[in-house]
């Protein structure tokens, strides 16, 4: 096997933006010809939320619903976007109209817990790293509350701060990116992939955060005109869930499957170390 420097992995496997943003316009039809039960339950939990909400004491209710709801829609256009046809999603689980509640869907769940527990740990020692230093750096509070840079202390020393946090707040977003297939990775493989998931992804950062920007652009729109005051109240709370369950889920799955096709090394044959 040889190895190529421009990719940075030893299989030279490279995720192509372009390619995976075709086929994930390309799966469209097919995300909701082959999984609009589970479309369509993502968006009934959804629609129920935001325009007959339970009462407080019985919010949980309605967010187990609708987390409930969320991963078998995420399942069922995860094995789309992992499949070339309907026979090939079904022999990974797929339910009939994409409606499954089995052990892929179990596999997301656990290998999601696992991710959020690594990421949590990670986020802590990156907020008590960075207390530390501020702790150390004898800088001004008062100056800093008020955003008055010139008080705070000298410029070095707020510079060399400031390139510490930057480099601080990267590694968590280094580490979410590289964990981003993991849903993918345990359908894929049949089995809980969790931290797994950056082997898998390794080289391909910039790519694969460029690819969950653009697949997030839906919800990013949303979320600007909610800003500005275009989309409030219930209407906002329901373009939200449209937007989601009709766009932004079915788009998303199709280009994180084609990335995952891309980049993954292993098969039941034969493991290759990438």
């Amino acid at each position: 096997m040889t190895r190529r420097k421009a990719s940075g992995r030893a299989d030279g496997r490279r995720l192509s933006v372009g390619a995976a943003l075709s086929a994930a316009a390309a799966a469209m039809p097919r995300m909701y010809r082959e999984a609009w039960g589970a479309i369509a339950f993502a968006l009934v939990a959804g629609l129920l939320a935001a325009l007959a909400p339970l009462p407080a004491s019985a919010a949980w209710v309605a967010v187990l619903f609708q987390a409930l709801a969320a991963l078998i829609a995420w399942g069922a256009l995860a094995r789309v976007g992992l499949t070339s046809s309907l026979a090939e999603a079904r022999a990974m689980g797929l339910g009939p109209a994409g409606l499954q509640l089995g052990g892929g869907e179990g596999r997301i769940l656990a290998a999601a817990l696992l991710n959020a527990v690594f990421l949590a740990i990670l986020l802590t020692v990156v907020g008590l790293t960075l207390l530390g230093v501020a702790g150390a750096s004898d800088l001004d509070a008062d100056a800093i509350a008020a955003r008055d840079w010139s008080r705070a202390g000298p410029p070095l020393q707020l510079a060399l701060i400031g390139a510490v946090a930057f480099i601080a707040l990267a590694i968590p977003l280094l580490f979410a990116v590289r964990l981003s297939l993991f849903a993918q990775a345990s359908l894929g493989r049949r089995r809980v992939i969790s931290l797994n998931t950056l082997g898998i992804a390794e080289g391909s950062f910039w790519p694969l955060l460029f690819l969950l920007l653009i697949a997030g652009l839906p919800k990013i729109i949303v979320a600007i005109l909610s800003a500005q005051g275009v989309l409030t109240g219930a209407g906002a709370q329901v373009a939200w869930v449209l937007v989601l369950a009709l766009v932004q889920a079915p788009f998303a799955a199709g280009a994180l499957g084609s990335a995952y096709r891309q980049l993954e090394y292993w098969s039941p044959d034969t493991e290759v170390t990438p």
